[in-house]
């Protein structure tokens, strides 16, 4: 059964949400700390809604079930309603957002009031709007910000009061490549970023809009920086992320693309030129070499194709 612990819906909605979430969990269709995403029908507002909703259990609860095998930890399921099923760009974010709220959660201790409820009600601007903040703050300078998710360079931000300090760090996270390239790469670049000390990004905000030094850029980041820019004017969050989303697959399809190049330059000179050709035409030649560099380290036929596109390129 479920009983009601806090909402901000009229009393008819709230029951209709009830009613849709308990058909839910008879089915089974809720699992532990995922979220989904889905549309509803409410009677208020008269049209579906997007609703995104997850169970979870609290921590401490359920450490103490599981060292007390007949104490049942009490289950719990958020709900947070937006105007269409695009919350589903935000789903891993508003995952996240649940992860936190399960250390705020304590009933018993009534921080309902003074915890709980602040958190619940600011998720839409919590989780959904840092990328839409962080590319009007940045504007132009958004393209340091992309290449340096892309390249894992280290940023270090200084003098940023602590919600833009999360949202340029939410940003990077999710403009970065992560759980698209392989988990060792990703590793190995973070590893040889931060060797090279001279190139981390120190982003300092003691100005209205931040000044970047060490910063680095190229021509694709400064192309998707544009889309960010014009994008701005009318104000969609989602859009941003859709953006986002964009700009990460175009990442891996270059990457993708050079790869196989690459193999084909192990047996073919002509193929070789290709190589070249495209990493001076992508406008992201710099990122995608190293990416490529870190992937081959083991394969001896690869790794000399790459040296020699290194010398083209440094020539």
């Amino acid at each position: 059964s479920l009983s009601l612990l806090d909402t901000n819906l009229p009393v008819e909605a709230e029951t209709e949400l009830r009613s849709f979430l308990a058909k839910r969990l008879t089915k089974g269709a809720l699992f532990e700390g995922m979220g989904n995403v889905v549309s509803v029908g409410l009677s208020i507002p008269e049209y579906k809604v997007g609703c995104y909703y997850c169970r979870f259990q609290q921590e401490n609860l359920l450490e103490m079930a599981t060292l007390e095998s007949d104490v049942n930890a009490p289950e719990y399921v958020v709900c947070f309603l937006g105007g269409s099923e695009k919350e589903d760009t935000f789903r891993l974010e508003l995952d996240k957002y649940i992860q936190s709220l399960k250390i705020n959660l304590d009933v018993e201790q009534k921080t309902l009031e003074t915890s709980v409820k602040p958190h619940l009600s600011s998720w839409f601007e919590n989780a959904v709007c840092p990328i839409q903040r962080v590319v009007q703050l940045f504007q132009e300078k958004l393209a340091f910000l992309l290449h340096a998710a892309l390249s894992y360079t280290p940023v270090e931000v200084q003098n940023a009061d602590e919600r833009t300090e999360k949202d340029i760090s939410r940003f990077l996270a999710a403009a970065s490549l992560q759980g698209l390239v392989q988990e060792g790469t990703m590793t190995s670049l973070c590893i040889a970023m931060t060797e090279e000390q001279h190139k981390s990004i120190i982003i300092d905000c003691t100005r209205p809009q931040p000044q970047l030094h060490n910063a680095g850029s190229n021509r694709f980041c400064e192309d998707w920086m544009h889309a960010f820019v014009n994008g701005a004017e009318g104000g969609n969050p989602f859009l941003f992320r859709q953006i986002l989303e964009n700009f990460k697959l175009k990442a891996i399809q270059d990457i993708n693309n050079l790869k196989r190049f690459i193999r084909q330059a192990e047996m073919n000179h002509y193929a070789l030129f290709k190589c070249y050709m495209f990493l001076k035409n992508c406008g992201s030649g710099d990122i995608l070499l190293k990416i490529v560099k870190v992937e081959h380290a083991e394969m001896p036929e690869a790794r000399n194709v790459v040296t020699v596109l290194e010398e083209f390129m440094r020539e």
